[in-house]
């Protein structure tokens, strides 16, 4: 007995996946060094300031605030994560899912953070004066 196989759906897979590398390869390099550091994704807090980490980014990658503004960080990831300034500033325990961690930001300047289990997460917070835009 022979059988055989419809091979259209998996042709139909491998041109829509050839198309999409095309257009990312067309978009450009740049498209890939914004994404991996986070540049697309700046924000300026309203109050509450929150930061989510998903997918090992955290979301947004920086974030501005002013100061005395508390920023909370949530792990919506399915591994633990950690949150460290490279300053030492602050600095969370490992967050499970679902965790949170919180952090007062009085003083103006530029926090550089990332996760010490998963050092290539990184996000910064910009701090600005109090009465600043």
């Amino acid at each position: 007995m022979s059988t055989t196989r419809n091979r259209a759906p998996r042709r139909r897979q491998v041109r829509l996946l050839g198309a999409a590398a095309l257009a990312l390869l067309l978009a450009g390099p740049a498209v890939f060094e914004n994404a991996l550091a986070g540049e697309a994704t700046t924000q300026v807090a309203a109050a509450p300031a929150t930061v989510t980490i998903d997918k090992f980014m955290f979301a947004p990658a920086v974030l501005t605030v002013t100061a005395g503004t508390t920023v909370t960080w949530t792990n919506a990831d399915h591994t633990p994560h950690t949150i460290a300034d490279k300053n030492k500033a602050f600095r969370s325990a490992a967050l499970d899912t679902g965790d949170s961690f919180t952090h007062t930001f009085a003083t103006p300047g530029e926090y550089n953070y990332n996760c010490t289990l998963h050092p290539q997460m990184v996000g910064k917070i910009i701090v600005k004066p109090a009465g600043s835009s």
